[in-house]
């Protein structure tokens, strides 16, 4: 099966769609921001007739296409780059220096526009659309506890009966879009251990309080302890992407600091790992001398798709012809579209990205990249939960 109105836009509209993402993808701006990227979506909303309206924090965009009296959609893309240098040597490459589209925001937020654009082509065509629908380009996905809670406190889930969103990922093909009822990511929190001891001698360590060795129990028996003092089956993972310390080879430094993830796919797990984490480090540190401060950061939920949202997504994916619905396991990454299913039902789709040449980077890497062609499944699938589908 194919939709013939998607596809005709498509075979007019994708080489524009495609320029939108490169763009974005040059001038990648971190959370919150957004603000060059939000301008650039007002603009080429606007130019399809629509009326985009900027949130209240000067970043991220929603957009009402359609009549209100019917129930209203969401779909959802967010707009951050995130602190990472790119080295993909594309000619599009981010010109911000330490900064780049390595999540494939730039990806959705063009999806998005393109959807916008494909909707108000339909209407000045004289159709009607089945549902009103809701444009919502977000702010500040990457950072805990998300941006989507600011969206939320402006208004933007008011009156919504279900909401979307894609989210690109590079360990499918382009051409598959994945897609599960139930868990699809994990909760997600940040953690950070700022260390404190009295420094000394390295050749003398029984006279001071060894920092140093203090750290390293830390690194070593947080995530030890942690996958003993929670059910295996939650899918709980402690990992560590940040350890500064000390210069000098022979000094046992004064202050350190750890900063670190905690995730599971256990909502109920969730609810208990601060205090749970708090009590290990305190254990460990207890016999070493050293004093801590610990800032736990409460991150996000688990996104949990709703069965009858997934088939929305499914039926939509079945109008695009060659393309293929995946099944797809729960993923250990967090993300704040979590927070919208919290009141709104609804689901995310995974879109496949990886064009099969070439390594399979992940996600976060600088040398991650998509295939384009990925942009026009993108809008096919969203469009096609709006014009194929009826409110389960």
């Amino acid at each position: 099966m194919s939709s013939p109105v998607i596809d005709a836009w498509l075979a007019a509209n994708l080489g524009r769609v495609v320029g939108w993402r490169r763009a974005i993808h040059a001038e990648p701006e971190l959370s919150m921001a957004e603000f060059e990227t939000t301008a650039t979506v007002v603009r080429i909303l606007t130019e399809a007739g629509l009326a985009p309206k900027v949130l209240p924090k000067g970043t991220g965009v929603v957009c009402d296409i359609g009549p209100a009296d019917k129930p209203r959609i969401g779909l959802r893309a967010d707009l951050d780059g995130l602190p990472i240098p790119e080295q993909t040597g594309l000619p599009f490459t981010s010109r911000v220096e330490g900064v780049s589209h390595s999540c494939g925001h730039d990806a959705h937020a063009a999806i998005l526009m393109g959807v916008g654009h494909l909707l108000a082509e339909y209407l000045e065509a004289g159709n009607e659309l089945p549902f009103s629908v809701r444009l919502l380009f977000q702010a500040a996905e990457e950072v805990m506890p998300g941006g989507a809670l600011d969206a939320i406190d402006a208004g933007a889930t008011d009156g919504l009966s279900r909401i979307f969103a894609l989210h690109c990922d590079p360990h499918l093909a382009a051409g598959t879009v994945g897609l599960r009822a139930g868990p699809l990511t994990s909760a997600a929190d940040r953690i950070e251990v700022h260390l404190r001891g009295p420094g000394g001698h390295t050749s003398r360590p029984h006279l001071t309080a060894d920092l140093i060795y203090a750290m390293g129990s830390i690194i070593t028996g947080l995530p030890g302890i942690l996958s003993r003092r929670v059910d295996p089956r939650s899918g709980t993972i402690m990992a560590w992407g940040a350890a500064h310390s000390g210069d000098a080879p022979n000094a046992i430094p004064q202050e350190g600091r750890l900063r670190g993830t905690v995730r599971t796919g256990d909502r109920e797990v969730w609810k208990d790992l601060e205090p749970l984490v708090r009590s290990i480090i305190g254990e460990l540190v207890a016999p070493l001398g050293i004093t801590y401060d610990l800032t736990y950061v409460r991150g996000v939920p688990p996104v949990v798709n709703e069965e009858s949202s997934v088939a929305m997504l499914r039926a939509a994916v079945d109008l695009i012809g060659p393309t293929a619905a995946v099944d797809t396991p729960q993923s250990p990454g967090g993300e704040d579209f979590a927070w919208y299913l919290e009141t709104v039902p609804g689901a995310m789709a995974r879109l496949g990205v990886w064009s099969g040449v070439g390594p399979q980077c992940d996600l976060h890497q600088p040398n991650f990249d998509i295939d384009e062609r990925a942009l026009g499944i993108g809008i096919a699938t969203l469009a096609g939960v709006i014009l194929g589908g009826e409110l389960a």
